[in-house]
């Protein structure tokens, strides 16, 4: 009986600390992201999309913004990169959904 007990209680330990392992494998992954796309802000929208090429979408948004919107997909998980132009063509702000 206690030999059951001990062995759920390692199963259970491992099963907990392999889900803290992935969460920060994830955390750097996105911050790594984040990091990557925040080098564009402050900057024409011309270099964004020399580096980045042309966009998937572009819209105007609720503010009077042109949203850049990039797509891709790895491993079967869709990657959308939004950027957000004001009217100087300068790039005020972006996010990432589904990018690692």
């Amino acid at each position: 009986m206690k030999n059951i007990f001990v062995i759920k209680l390692i199963f259970l330990l491992i099963f907990l600390t392999s889900c803290q392992t992935i969460k920060q494998k994830t955390d750097k992954i996105i911050e790594k992201e984040n990091t990557a796309l925040s080098k564009y802000i402050g900057k024409d929208s011309t270099s964004l999309q020399m580096d980045l090429g042309k966009p998937d979408e572009d819209f105007k948004n609720e503010q009077g913004n042109t949203e850049l919107v990039y797509n891709s997909k790895k491993y079967l998980v869709t990657c959308e990169r939004r950027f957000e132009i004001d009217s100087s063509s300068i790039v005020i702000g972006f996010v990432s959904n589904g990018c690692f």
